[in-house]
């Protein structure tokens, strides 16, 4: 974090903690609530403010896979996500970000977002009342 400019402390330490000792790329809120029973005086504010400040120091990045929810990512290293159509998984695909994107004069690419939707290997393997071709 002092490296980003960023002054640590418990909240923040804490956040970015939570955030790479996980691959589920949670939202905000279950940050928060991964973190309050052990911090009861965290606030969702100091949460959302905390990872606002982490996307823009280039400690975390914002997914924007879910319109219903920003997710986030504390692993740096790139890759693309596979996001599961039916309970909403998210999970790291190995690749790098611009492989395939062509030289265009005038362009910098600063970052991409790849992202590949279907069914995790969970969901493929439950019942499926509204499939009845599922095995």
């Amino acid at each position: 974090m002092r490296a980003a400019g960023i002054k640590p402390s418990l909240q923040r330490i804490a956040v970015l903690e939570y955030l790479c000792s996980r691959y589920n790329h949670p939202t905000a809120d279950m940050i928060y609530a991964g973190l309050h029973p052990q911090m009861p005086t965290l606030s969702k504010t100091t949460v959302y403010n905390t990872l606002r400040l982490f996307c823009q120091a280039g400690l975390a990045t914002s997914l924007s896979i879910d319109c219903q929810n920003q997710r986030f990512d504390g692993h740096l290293h790139p890759h693309h996500h596979f996001i599961c159509t039916r309970c909403g998984k998210v999970a790291d695909v190995p690749g790098q970000g611009k492989e395939a994107f062509p030289e265009w004069p005038g362009y910098e690419i600063e970052r991409s977002e790849v992202s590949y939707f279907g069914i995790c290997p969970d969901c493929r393997n439950e019942p499926d009342a509204d499939n009845p071709h599922k095995k």
